[in-house]
């Protein structure tokens, strides 16, 4: 089923999640191999490549809180404290917004640099949102790593939670992401 239920997650969103999950832990393991290999003569192939990647990434999030803003929200188990329930929310809305932010602040730094990320792919120009300023540049490039950091960090609490869910629970929360129990509408 596509779209989500009270019980379980639809495909799309589970595709979302998967391919987001996927995109974002390799823009930060690929950004910071990026950032700690000498300094080449091929530098900015790498650093457009991480631009583009970085550009799907933000269209790809937006487009997901847009689809789980018309779709329910599977709901939590009823014995799952209330402690939990609001630092699942919380995490959750922080997943979103720094993902949001890192990416725009890439986006930024982008434009207040010459030469400029935009070209996507080679197949066309995103527009950019800053003006070139190399202080700017440093700026953004700097709050950029920072949150991407800030994010490694989100992540690694996310995956903690889902251990906890899986191992420790057992209460199949982590499961409905992988589809387990959709037939049955399991939660």
């Amino acid at each position: 089923m596509i779209r989500n239920t009270a019980a379980n997650w639809g495909s799309l969103a589970r595709a979302f999640h998967w391919v987001l999950g996927i995109a974002i832990i390799g823009m930060l393991a690929y950004g910071w191999w990026m950032n700690h290999f000498p300094a080449r003569a091929d530098r900015y192939f790498y650093r457009s490549i991480h631009a583009d990647i970085g550009y799907l990434v933000l269209l790809l999030t937006v487009l997901r809180l847009v689809w789980r803003g018309v779709n329910p929200t599977p709901e939590l188990p009823a014995d799952i404290p209330t402690w939990q329930r609001i630092a699942a929310r919380v995490s959750h809305i922080a997943l979103y917004l720094v993902t949001i932010l890192v990416a725009l602040l890439g986006w930024a730094h982008s434009g207040s640099r010459t030469p400029d990320y935009s070209s996507f792919f080679g197949l066309f120009h995103v527009p950019q949102i800053t003006s070139p300023d190399k202080a700017a540049a440093d700026a953004f490039e700097h709050r950029h790593i920072f949150f991407a950091y800030v994010l490694m960090a989100l992540v690694a609490l996310h995956l903690l939670a889902v251990a906890y869910h899986h191992f420790v629970r057992r209460d199949r929360v982590a499961a409905r992401m992988v589809g387990a129990g959709q037939a049955d509408g399991a939660s």
